[in-house]
């Protein structure tokens, strides 16, 4: 029971990694407010998780609606003690396609704003809207989503790998500002995790996935929340602005 009692609040928990880690800390004692911009889906894992659980329908990208459940999660439970900033999305394109030397495609400029604007701005939304609650408290703990490819790079994937390198560097920023106050930050940078993005993808590319990590398998979205599970509880107390690794060793390639 590492975090008996303890408020998480989980963004982009509807599904994949974000429901995975709010079961995993309701086994160790948590309460968890999830959010996500997909309600029904919510609503649902707010459901299986039971009472320890509370949804609400947040995007992360809107300063308000950050701040106002903040302010609600504040008013209700009287304190925020960990905050996992796991909401993301992907709008995969490379930066110029060309074929016989003609530009055939790009990636657009609506998809590079939206993807930085969740997956960048929407951590700054939730950790500033957080902090302060925090240092009141007189500490507390931020995670943030961040991944491998954001320290080493991915073919086609420009505004996702910009966003992830930005929650690296702000992490840090973080570690720096905010440990004075007792408030630890820290990232997890998953790599190739079995999760309902990957569904979709041919079985090929998921066997190749499997044989470029050392550890011959994918990911599962419980190995990830175990790590925030970790980086959140008293036996990381001494641990801030670093990234944790968690990809069964593997080095992106070209």
């Amino acid at each position: 029971m590492r975090m008996k009692d303890k408020v998480v609040l989980i963004t982009g928990a509807a599904a994949g990694i974000g429901k995975a880690t709010a079961f995993r800390f309701v086994e160790e004692g948590a309460r968890v407010v999830i959010c996500d911009i997909n309600e029904t889906a919510g609503q649902e894992t707010a459901r299986e998780i039971g009472s320890r659980a509370a949804f609400y329908k947040v995007n992360v990208a809107n300063r308000q609606e950050v701040q106002g459940w903040v302010d609600d999660v504040t008013a209700n439970y009287g304190r925020i003690d960990v905050l996992i900033n796991n909401a993301g999305i992907l709008r995969d394109a490379q930066l110029v396609k060309v074929k016989d030397g003609v530009l055939v495609g790009q990636m657009t400029e609506a998809d590079f704003d939206l993807v930085l604007a969740v997956n960048l701005k929407g951590v700054f939304n939730c950790a500033q809207a957080v902090s302060p609650v925090m240092i009141k408290q007189g500490g507390g703990v931020i995670l943030n989503a961040a991944s491998i490819v954001g320290l080493d790079g991915n073919f086609g994937q420009t505004n996702y790998v910009a966003s992830k390198a930005g929650v690296i560097g702000m992490t840090k920023v973080w570690a720096r500002e905010l440990g004075k106050y007792g408030i630890r930050v820290c990232a997890v940078a998953p790599g190739f995790t079995a999760t309902e993005i990957l569904a979709s993808m041919p079985e090929k590319i998921i066997e190749t996935m499997k044989a470029r990590t050392p550890l011959g398998r994918m990911g599962q979205p419980r190995d990830i929340a175990n790590a925030y599970l970790f980086l959140a509880s008293e036996e990381a107390s001494f641990i801030t602005g670093v990234v944790l690794r968690v990809d069964g060793g593997i080095v992106v390639g070209t």
